[in-house]
């Protein structure tokens, strides 16, 4: 039975290996500290925090999450540890996050088994102005685990809570877990809008890697803002009907659909009161129509004690592009999840079979001699035995996925697909903009062959850095700095082609900037067919004129829409998206150019001006750290393949592929020649 704890109450702890679940209305830093039996904490080795994530026996995540896993072995706990304490704290300098605890809903938080049975649960209810708080405390009293609710809060957060801990260099430590928050946020892939209870689906998905010891556990895992429905991975019960005990949640995203009867915001005085101006409207706002979406495509029945055979777009939504979508974000996520069961079944595999040895050495008597090598043998099995358990079930789950890729790919429509699908020799300018686009493929180096596509949201929330520095790729190779620049600059004009190609004719404007000339042949395709809006700028007079133009208009928009006269725009405006690319900065960038383009990366995606940057960070490290939020505003992106994203739920470092045009193929050339006809129309 669940033990719902208020402050101060504590209860036993039965089991040695946990998870402690904790879930917020908005992303929060998970951390703990590790103290003596007095409590104390004996400097920063003894605090775990996404910077330095992991310590014997305890592993918390590396980002800011709405949900965090925080995976605890009280039996690998040095002897020394006699209290864990759990901290929450609010990201410092996040845009539009909430300055304080109480301005969201209280953050609850859960003492799990590893199947996920709850122990003991305390939502921190009461939190006003804090920003930091001591959530819990798991401590040891005469051999025996306790934990307890504590709920202390502090307004001046981490470094006061430190500095409460009687903690060294509070403010340094508290500064350093803020960095590696805004490093993991600057690399990680943005997840998609949070799912409603109402839109959730069951289907198959990857499941852990569970051995006969609970050792399935995700380490540091984390789901997308979502606490509504059952989070897969060890604390989801396993459908009877679904043979491979697996189930995944997708749902369309955040303004797709609603409850059949919602009534629009505004339009009624309460649920029993009386409106003025006319009958009640009870068609939601964003509602495309006022009956449920079809049906998603029925599987082919499978054979008995088989998966279901996958079929492309069986997630929900209300049209095929929505269905796919979000069934790519859900083969994103499983994968991630069926992935950090297995590492995590290994790493415990590992410390047991450390652990095992360790007391076999421990013992003078059987340090030698025939006692200690079959200990040891024994050890080196069971290891070798709980590592390929994990190993099948990551298989089995790696080839569902996989199964369903092949069919998925095929019917991607062109926002979606890569360069080499068929889709794009019947390609069409479209009518209206999709959800999102594609911008390369992901996987994992445990199951290199399963590409995922990467696919980020439209309009674009960020903007994109093609980094032209020194990079390694899969094989080891370095391509010399001119190589890794020209590539980096075909892989920019490929997603200039594909961000041209998915929007309506005169709703997406490119400059570019390219100071000395460098990215002539590369620009070649996009200057020729002409669907640039000018000439790419030449020179510190070209890079001022384009600046200038486009913070002129992001002044023009912002005044207009804070003033509420949107109507009341220059006439002649241009107000499509626009898209400003800059290579080889900081060439031909003055101070005042440099302070318009940080501008334009703040305030620009808001009124419609995006930045993609084809530079090379240690070409401007003479700025110093005046570039930083720069680099961390823009989603970076390498013309090699390149393990440096990170995604939203696990943090797993994945090996990133640029979508690319196949070498000869002129699939470009007649994309970018039907834009441009299609601009020509427009215009007329």
């Amino acid at each position: 039975m669940t033990a719902e704890l208020v402050r101060g109450q504590n209860h036993p702890l039965s089991q040695a290996r946990l998870e402690i679940r904790v879930s917020a209305a908005t992303p929060i830093v998970a951390a703990a500290t590790l103290g003596d039996e007095n409590g104390k904490v004996h400097g920063a080795e003894g605090v775990v925090h996404p910077g330095a994530p992991t310590l014997p026996g305890l592993e918390v995540s590396r980002q800011a999450a709405a949900a965090h896993r925080l995976a605890v072995d009280l039996d690998a706990m040095p002897d020394a540890v006699h209290r864990i304490t759990v901290l929450l704290a609010l990201p410092a300098g996040t845009p539009g996050g909430p300055g304080r605890f109480g301005a969201v809903a209280a953050p609850f938080v859960a003492v799990t088994g590893l199947d996920g049975t709850e122990i003991a649960t305390f939502t921190l209810t009461g939190l006003e102005a804090e920003t930091a708080v001591v959530a819990l405390e798991l401590y040891r009293r005469q051999g025996a685990w306790k934990v307890r609710a504590v709920g202390q809060g502090y307004a001046g957060g981490l470094a006061a809570l430190f500095a409460d801990q009687s903690l060294p260099e509070a403010h340094r430590l508290a500064a350093a877990i803020d960095e590696a928050v805004a490093q993991g946020a600057a690399r990680s892939i943005a997840a998609p809008p949070p799912r409603t209870a109402d839109s959730a689906r069951t289907r198959q998905t990857p499941a852990p890697a569970l051995g006969p010891d609970p050792s399935g556990s995700p380490y540091g895992t984390q789901s997308p803002q979502d606490t509504t429905g059952p989070t897969p991975g060890p604390a989801a019960d396993p459908a009877p009907s679904d043979p491979s005990g697996l189930t995944r949640q997708t749902a369309p995203t955040t303004g797709s659909t609603a409850g059949p009867t919602g009534p629009t915001a505004g339009s009624t005085a309460g649920s029993t009161g009386t409106t003025t101006g006319g009958p009640i409207d009870y068609h939601h706002p964003r509602r495309r129509n006022t009956t449920p979406p079809p049906p998603p495509p029925a599987a082919p029945p499978a054979a008995p004690g088989q998966p279901a055979r996958p079929v492309a777009g069986d997630a929900t939504g209300w049209t095929m592009d929505e269905r796919l979508y979000n069934q790519v974000w859900g083969m994103f996520e499983d994968l991630a999840r069926t992935t950090a069961a297995y590492r995590s079944a290994v790493d415990f595999a590992d410390s047991r079979m450390e652990k095992e040895l360790e007391q076999v050495l421990s013992d003078p008597r059987s340090r030698i001699g025939g006692q200690a090598d079959a200990a040891r043998e024994a050890a080196r099995a069971k290891h070798a035995q709980l590592v390929d358990q994990a190993r099948q079930a990551l298989d089995r789950d790696v080839a569902q996925l996989t199964a369903e890729a092949a069919v998925v790919e095929p019917a991607l429509p062109p926002a979606y697909a890569r360069w080499d699908n068929p889709v794009w020799h019947g390609y069409r300018v479209p009518m209206e903009l999709p959800m999102a686009l594609r911008l390369g493929d992901l996987h994992l180096s445990e199951c290199a062959q399963l590409r995922v596509p990467m696919l980020v949201r439209l309009p674009l929330e960020r903007g994109l850095w093609i980094d032209s520095g020194r990079t390694g790729s899969l094989d080891g190779s370095f391509a010399d700095s001119h190589e890794t620049r020209r590539l980096a600059m075909e892989s920019a004009v490929a997603h200039v082609a594909r961000l041209l190609a998915v929007h309506p004719a005169g709703e997406f404007t490119v400059y570019v900037i390219d100071p000395a000339g460098t990215g002539a042949q590369a620009l070649a395709p996009l200057v020729q067919t002409g669907v640039l809006a000018a000439p790419p700028a030449l020179g510190a007079a070209g890079v001022a004129e384009v600046l200038a133009k486009l913070t002129q208009r992001v002044d023009l928009v912002q005044m207009a829409v804070r003033g509420g006269a949107a109507d009341a725009l220059p006439p002649g405006l241009d107000t499509a998206q626009h898209l400003l690319v800059v290579n080889d900065f900081p060439h031909g960038f003055d101070d005042r150019a440099v302070t318009q383009l940080r501008y334009l990366a703040d305030e620009g995606p808001a009124v419609g001006v995006h930045l993609m940057m084809v530079a090379d960070r240690e070409d401007a490290a003479g700025y110093g750290p005046l570039l930083d939020p720069l680099w961390r505003s823009l989603l970076r992106l390498t013309p090699v393949p390149d393990d440096h994203l990170a995604d939203p739920w696990v943090g797993h470092a994945w090996t990133y592929e640029p979508s690319l045009v196949p070498p000869g193929s002129q699939v470009l050339q007649q994309v970018l020649t039907q834009v441009a006809a299609a601009r020509r129309a427009w215009r007329r």
